[in-house]
């Protein structure tokens, strides 16, 4: 059977509930939620829809006691307008962090053991800070990391070229927020190298760089919080681990080089992180990487 709980049912729990019901990706959803008026609600909204969906999912507005035996548990809580008010992930820091202790103690005692997926920002640093508190094994937690940043550039890349985003390869890296960057030396595009195409169009790759940091404030801004595209994100990841795929993919995982949870590329598959993915970086790249890394280091330590 598979059973999946989501921790916070606001607009991005809740839309990755949609999506997973709609879906039909798992058997049994548990849905937590610190509002239990709120949690009510969704469950009931949810339920309400159940005759209109192909399949059956058993949803219930669970506790941490229903997780022990949980595939995965996907930290989606937050406090977006910390965010929205400095465009900047970091502030959301000291606020999870005060919420994050007392989640993880309550996994622990439910002898939790699935993968730990987190969305939670900033998404590095908190993905580190679950895996310390929960005790779990490095490759069993990751977080959403620039996963989302890799699909924002390839609609920014596929709306300059004119083609469907999902021709693009490669990959955003790096830390999921300023320092995070494109690795252009291995993008393609046509079967080529995107810099070459782009050189020969007179196309500025670095207007789709800055482009892509921009898009989620930009959403932000308009509509006060971003739901769909991270909350779809997610849901790729969990089917990924659900089937077993081992699909590469670009997240925020443990990096022994750094010491931290920092987003490059990796197969995921039923136990979390199958393997990492080497990707080759030019001298450039790899600056930017290391610096990168650093970042992450200094605003931790902020908060230690």
């Amino acid at each position: 059977m598979r059973k999946i709980g989501i921790i916070g049912m606001g607009h991005v729990g809740s839309t990755l509930a949609h999506i997973i019901t709609d879906r039909g990706l798992v058997d049994e959803l548990v849905l937590l939620d610190i509002n239990k008026l709120h949690l009510q609600a969704e469950l009931l909204d949810f339920l309400d829809a159940q005759s209109f969906l192909p399949s059956h999912t058993k949803i219930i507005a669970g506790d941490y006691a229903d997780l022990g035996d949980a595939d995965i548990v996907v930290s989606t809580f937050g406090n977006v307008h910390l965010t929205a008010q400095s465009s900047d992930r970091f502030a959301e820091l000291a606020f999870n962090l005060k919420q994050i202790k007392s989640m993880a103690a309550q996994l622990r005692a439910v002898h939790f053991h699935g993968v730990f997926l987190t969305i939670t920002n900033p998404v590095d640093v908190i993905t580190g800070v679950y895996q310390r508190e929960l005790g779990l094994p490095k490759e069993q937690v990751f977080g959403s990391g620039t996963y989302l940043d890799t699909s924002r550039l390839k609609r920014e890349i596929g709306q300059r070229f004119d083609l469907d985003p999902r021709s693009v390869t490669g990959f955003v890296v790096g830390e999921h927020g300023d320092s995070q960057f494109p690795a252009w030396s291995s993008i393609r595009i046509l079967d080529r190298p995107i810099l070459e195409i782009a050189q020969e169009r007179g196309i500025e790759v670095k207007d789709l760089a800055l482009a892509t940091k921009k898009d989620a404030f930009q959403v932000v801004q308009g509509k006060g919080y971003t739901n769909i595209a991270v909350a779809s994100a997610a849901a790729s990841l969990i089917e990924s681990v659900l089937t077993d795929s081992h699909y590469e993919v670009v997240v925020s995982r443990y990096n022994q080089k750094f010491g931290i949870y920092i987003s490059l590329p990796a197969i995921i598959g039923r136990k979390g992180i199958v393997s990492e993915v080497y990707l080759p970086l030019n001298p450039e790249e790899t600056a930017k990487l290391k610096q990168s890394a650093q970042s992450i280091i200094e605003e931790t330590k902020l908060f230690q």
